[in-house]
């Protein structure tokens, strides 16, 4: 009798180990957070970046601290582009005890979840969230991508030195710290070269940009500049084109998404030049990210929808898989996988990405000191132009 009881219970041990259940078996699991939008008015660039995320993943699994190998699992929730959802879907991560966090694509919901992060003293590291408020005064985020004053000079002095501007009209939306932020410093550089500013401003949620754009064309600007959402993005070109308005369109980072390549296919515009993070012409390990991403993507038709439908790699999905990387590395360098423990490692690591170096300065920031220009052809495909920095 004693035999068959132990019998039984070495089998019930079995199914349970079998099963994921008991203490000891779900600490073979280390949780990767995501926060991302993949809805609302950033939805499309929020995918893209958790993409990069999910191949990063699918590529590494699992990681070895303290000499025992873990796997690791992604928890993604959706902020929906939205800062009144921040926080709760911050919380939700939190609840998930994961032992860090990525993102986000938009800069207003990585400052709107920074105090959750830090009140449960867990790392964050922000993929593409430019805003330099990201990591002001929050000191559990962090950030591998350029910061907004860096971009929007260097889209200055391509506007004055390339497109030989004189005038810009800049608009931006109200109420998105992103927008209104890389506005500023567009404003500030352009004009420190001499140029003109006529700015405006325009609601969340405004689907005719006609008024806007009529204005550009009676201020004589010599390029426009949109730092928006990709979905105003859209609706910017689309109506310039069916107005026939003949000035150069300059978007930042936000607009490297297949979305403003579907508006800009078949259009007869004057040029649409982007900033972005990523060419895969820079470097071996870019063109091979590259390859890798296009394959991964093309063998499931539901990441390939996330991605638009097509497999264009957008430069937020090589910054999200670096930014998988580095999480890795963080993990590693703790010893530990306590989000409170991992939190305190984070501006040890040094990484060399697709996108370039990662070393963390005092504010959880990297110095990146080139961005590639762009331009969307009328064909809906990208044309590299152009590696430029700050002038010196």
């Amino acid at each position: 009798m004693k035999k068959v009881l132990a019998i039984i219970m070495c089998l019930g041990l079995m199914l349970c180990a079998l099963a994921g259940c008991g203490d000891n078996a779900s600490g073979d699991v280390i949780k990767i957070g995501v926060y991302e939008p993949a809805s609302g008015d950033n939805g499309a660039g929020g995918k893209q970046e958790t993409l990069g995320i999910e191949y990063a993943h699918s590529l590494q699994n699992t990681v070895t601290v303290g000499g025992k190998e873990y796997k690791v699992e992604l928890e993604i929730v959706d902020n929906q582009s939205s800062t009144d959802k921040a926080k709760s879907a911050a919380s939700d991560l939190i609840g998930k005890n994961v032992s860090i966090v990525l993102g986000s694509y938009g800069s207003g919901v990585s400052i709107a979840a920074a105090p959750t992060f830090e009140a449960a003293k867990t790392a964050c590291i922000g993929v593409s969230c430019t805003n330099p408020n990201v990591t002001l005064n929050n000191p559990y985020y962090y950030r591998i991508c350029f910061l907004d004053p860096f971009q929007g000079e260097v889209l200055a002095n391509y506007a004055w030195d390339d497109l030989k501007a004189k005038t810009a009209y800049v608009l931006t939306e109200l109420g998105d710290d992103y927008s209104v932020g890389l506005g500023y410093y567009f404003t500030e550089a352009f004009t420190k070269l001499g140029g003109k500013v006529e700015a405006a401003t325009f609601q969340n949620g405004n689907n005719d940009f006609s008024a806007f754009l009529a204005n550009a064309v009676n201020a004589k600007a010599d390029v426009i500049f949109a730092p928006t959402s990709t979905t105003a993005a859209s609706l910017i070109i689309n109506q310039a084109a069916d107005a026939k308005i003949n000035i150069p369109l300059v978007g930042p980072d936000t607009w490297d998404n297949s979305v403003i390549l579907d508006a800009a296919n078949g259009k007869t515009l004057n040029g649409i030049y982007i900033s972005t993070f990523y060419d895969e012409g820079s470097s071996d390990s870019a063109a091979a990210f590259l390859t890798g991403f296009k394959g991964w993507l093309n063998a499931n038709p539901v990441k390939l929808e996330n991605n638009g439908g097509n497999d264009i790699v957008a430069a937020h999905s090589a910054l999200g898989y670096d930014a998988y990387f580095v999480a890795l590395e963080v993990i590693k360098a703790a010893g530990a996988i306590d989000a409170e423990t991992v939190a305190q490692y984070v501006s040890d690591v040094t990484y060399t990405g697709v996108t370039g170096d990662v070393v963390f300065d005092e504010n959880g920031d990297v110095a990146k000191d080139a961005i590639f220009i762009k331009e969307a052809t009328n064909a809906g495909a990208w044309k590299s132009v152009k590696a430029q920095g700050v002038k010196k």
